[in-house]
């Protein structure tokens, strides 16, 4: 029996919306392994983090390439594509890279079929779910961002209340003392201040923060560039 590392991840909101587990992961995973004659030497777990993270910078992902790298196993096997990576160019580039080491990845949920890349074939379906992985993602930012712009033109609510503005119901008003300070930093940048100064300005000046705190580069910087600013 070849070696077989299993790798399972969840995030905690699919969890709490969809009640995965990464128990029915295993379960699933291990009975893959047994139909597929591997051995399962290690079954590394992930739970909470994020797939926008890339393989190696998570825990379980790096121990999984280090075992790789050693030679340890022949074989990676997980649920699905987005388990281990994050877009398509991180899944093409590590597969290719597998696939010279003489190791196969095995995806055992790919829409009630198996996919298996140490055939030409499974390299093939490999290629196509990657990229239409990564097109459904491109697909969803660009919808979100659109919604996110219709709410800012409209004045809707969305996310923490944004500086300018106070919250009423699902629309935003306008905040007279907070508009000010938009005013000013807005004045002082189109006269060449640069975001250091402003913040110099604004601390001394004891002018709030929507928490009340002080003011920083990046908080001005955002409120400069956001839109909803540029329409107030």
């Amino acid at each position: 029996m070849e070696k077989a590392v299993c790798y399972l991840r969840v995030s905690t909101e699919e969890q709490a919306r969809h009640g995965v587990s990464l128990a029915a992961q295993e379960e699933k995973l291990l009975a893959y392994c047994q139909m597929s004659g591997l051995e399962p030497v290690a079954m590394l777990r992930e739970e909470g983090v994020s797939g926008s993270k890339p393989l190696g910078g998570r825990p379980g992902g790096a121990e999984l390439l280090k075992q790789v790298t050693r030679k340890e196993v022949k074989h990676v096997v997980a649920m699905k594509l987005d388990r281990l990576f994050r877009d398509a160019a991180d899944a093409l580039n590590q597969t290719k890279a597998w696939d010279k080491a003489g190791v196969a990845l095995h995806l055992v949920d790919m829409g009630g079929q198996a996919l298996n890349t140490s055939t030409a074939m499974g390299r093939f379906f490999l290629g196509m779910m990657s990229s239409f992985a990564e097109l459904e993602r491109n697909l969803i930012a660009e919808r979100t961002s659109t919604a996110l712009t219709h709410k800012k033109m409209h004045r809707e609510a969305y996310g923490p209340t944004p500086y300018g503005f106070d919250r009423e119901g699902d629309v935003l008003a306008m905040n007279p003392q907070e508009q000010e300070a938009v005013v000013k930093i807005r004045n002082w940048r189109e006269a060449g201040w640069s975001l250091r100064r402003i913040v110099e300005e604004l601390n001394r000046l004891a002018i709030p923060t929507k928490k009340g705190g002080r003011w920083h580069p990046c908080t001005v910087s955002y409120l400069l560039q956001n839109n909803l600013y540029m329409e107030a």
